[in-house]
């Protein structure tokens, strides 16, 4: 048996830090730390206070538990218990490279703002002690300060953004998962099922489990099902919320359990000769990495419109309003459709997505960051940058945005893309009975057909809570008042 190595101090530990990286396959944080020869600590902090309003909401709550308790089998099969704890990261990191004598802890780059001021402030705490922290680059693509303009600025439009990180080579190939770790004697840990991750009064979870596996095997079998039966017909069916047309695979990676370079490499292996199903799945993945980008270079983004003359925007404030789209009962059937989705499994189809959003930024004329706030409790894939990104994108005022003035028509989009009306019928199913030519706007349907399918306006299904045309004419109306601002 070889004796692990020992650090000019005597240390034979090196502390290895998880955060949004819940995998041991290409993990640069992990492969360092073992090159070392030392024993191996592996922690994870859940620290809320850090994090504050961007603590994760109760969809990702419930991943997580599950996701950590995947990896921790997964290091104790190999040897090295996880170490849980609860607390402040300034204070729990330290405290436990201490009580291992190591003198060296490394972790995953973070975007977040709250986790970028800690590692600074953990840096500098560290140093004082004579440990040093090594942050790598686990979950992007590309270093955030490598991939620049030609005047060397960050971009802020996805077109060149991406045709940069293509002239880039692509991400390096991932790092295979070790079979063997030396790990430390762990001190003392947390019971993941004290923490209370899991719903208690209320079992809400159901859809969930029914839909998700979370942990990197989970994430491994996702991504394989994907290359074999979704990858080739991806760029066809990943606007048709009636299929499975999508990868599903944005929860495996916000949560670190698949990186990335990973996804890219497989399905660059996997589809030589895919053509446009590949090109779209890359140009995808960049975008999610460009919305990474976007955070790292304006850490207000979640808060805070990127094209300031948004500020002055005349939102309204309709709290019914609010809570019906939150809960489905809007009475516009693909915008309840994707809510329910929403509610049920924790995740929500992508080009549904877009017009659910529209219809609330746009229609009901409310503020971009309530929908965010209520995304961020329910996804299971609640990424800060992702959502961010893309709840600006929609209300035409973060980068490469769609332009405010161009209004989702819910109706038109369901028409076009579930035509037959299958995600309507599955997810508000007091509307199944109806035909396709009427089930994305029942208000038009004759009575007769309604009292067919069993339908009563109002009663049965509710109206819709605003009249498009109406709403659109009012969003575009208090578009003008910061035009001249915005332009």
């Amino acid at each position: 048996m070889t004796r692990p190595a020992t650090g000019a101090d005597g240390s034979d530990t090196v502390l290895l830090w998880f955060r949004h990286d819940l995998r041991l396959a290409d993990h640069a944080a992990l492969h360092a730390a073992i090159g070392l020869g030392r024993r191996l600590l592996p922690v994870f902090i859940l620290d809320d206070a850090a994090a504050g309003r961007w603590a994760p909401g109760g969809a990702s709550r419930w991943w997580l538990h599950h996701s950590l308790h995947a990896l921790s089998a997964a290091l104790a099969e190999r040897g090295a218990p996880l170490v849980l704890r609860r607390g402040a990261a300034l204070e729990e990191i330290p405290r436990l490279a201490k009580a291992a004598r190591a003198t060296e802890v490394h972790v995953g780059a973070a975007a977040e703002p709250h986790a970028r001021r800690t590692d600074r402030t953990l840096a500098d705490a560290l140093r004082d002690d004579g440990i040093a922290l090594h942050r790598h680059r686990t979950t992007m693509l590309f270093n955030p300060d490598r991939i620049r303009t030609q005047s060397g600025t960050a971009y802020g439009v996805y077109t060149p953004f991406s045709r940069a990180c293509f002239a880039a080579g692509g991400p390096k190939p991932p790092l295979d998962a070790p079979v063997k770790i030396a790990g430390a004697s762990p001190p003392g840990s947390d019971r993941l099922d004290a923490w209370g991750l899991l719903p208690e009064t209320l079992d809400w979870a159901g859809g969930l489990r029914a839909t998700w596996t979370p942990g990197e095997a989970g994430a491994m079998r996702r991504l394989r099902d994907f290359l074999e039966h979704g990858l080739a017909s991806y760029d066809a069916q990943r606007n048709l919320p009636g299929i499975e047309g999508t990868s599903m695979l944005s929860p495996h990676l916000h949560f670190g359990e698949l990186s990335s370079a990973t996804a890219w490499h497989a399905a660059v292996t996997d589809a030589q000769n895919r053509g446009k199903g590949l090109e779209t799945f890359l140009r995808e993945l960049l975008w999610r990495e460009f919305s990474i980008h976007l955070l790292w270079h304006h850490p207000d983004l979640p808060d805070k419109p990127l094209r300031p003359a948004f500020a002055g925007m005349p939102w309204r404030q309709d709290r019914h309003g609010l809570a019906a789209w939150q809960r489905g009962r809007t009475g516009v059937p693909i915008v309840d459709a994707g809510m329910r989705q929403l509610w049920r499994t924790g995740w929500m189809h992508n080009r549904v997505r877009m017009v659910v959003a529209s219809f609330l930024v746009k229609h009901l004329l409310l503020r971009w960051q309530d929908g965010e706030n209520w995304f961020w409790d329910t996804l299971v894939d609640a990424d800060l940058a992702a959502n961010s990104a893309s709840w600006q994108w929609v209300a035409g005022c973060g980068a490469d945005a769609a332009p405010y003035f161009r209004v989702f028509n819910p109706v038109l989009q369901g028409r076009k893309f579930d035509a037959d009306g299958a995600y309507v019928r599955r997810y508000v199913p007091e509307l199944a009975g109806l035909d396709a030519a009427h089930i994305h706007a029942p208000w038009e349907a004759p009575e007769a057909a309604l009292r067919q399918a069993g339908i009563v306006l109002g009663q049965t299904y509710p109206r819709p809570i605003v009249d498009l045309a109406e709403g659109r004419s009012r969003a575009l109306a208090a578009y003008a008042t910061i035009t001249g601002a915005a332009a």
